[in-house]
């Protein structure tokens, strides 16, 4: 098990969810409709809103996995960690896909904290959010937890 996951564990910020196999797939249609609200604002140029709305079509579809698992977090990072530790080095998720995550996290605080956006990292990151999405959904579709 990875350091900083099990710190993130022994810390609470990921913990055991008993009706998180049952939420999962709402929680991933929260994703989707986030991603449809992204793409919405990036047709009307509003670059910056579009970047914040990747990354939480993002956060939720990663919160729908680790729901999947019956776990939660209350840490944004922590969850980062928990999608590496239970699917990623398990190969059930590419490594890729949650590079994306991490990248769309710090896209997404540049954005509401140093008012630093562009179209082009807008488009890249919806891009990755689309597959990100899609990935998740399979694994969220899934009927074994």
């Amino acid at each position: 098990m990875n350091f900083e996951y099990k710190d993130c564990v022994e810390k609470g910020k990921i913990k055991e969810y008993s009706r998180g196999f049952e939420l999962a797939g709402k929680e991933l249609i929260e994703g989707e409709d986030d991603l449809k609200s992204a793409l919405e604002s990036f047709g009307r140029e509003n670059f910056k809103w579009a970047t914040v709305q990747s990354y939480y079509a993002m956060f939720h579809a990663a919160r729908a996995m680790l729901y999947h698992k019956n776990f939660r977090e209350s840490s944004h990072y922590c969850l980062i960690l928990a999608i590496k530790e239970l699917y990623v080095r398990n190969n059930l998720f590419d490594v890729t896909l949650l590079e994306a995550l991490s990248e769309a996290k710090n896209l997404r605080e540049a954005a509401d904290y140093n008012a630093k956006w562009s179209k082009e990292s807008c488009e890249g990151i919806l891009t990755k959010a689309k597959n990100f999405i899609k990935q998740a959904g399979k694994i969220v579709n899934a009927q074994e937890k």
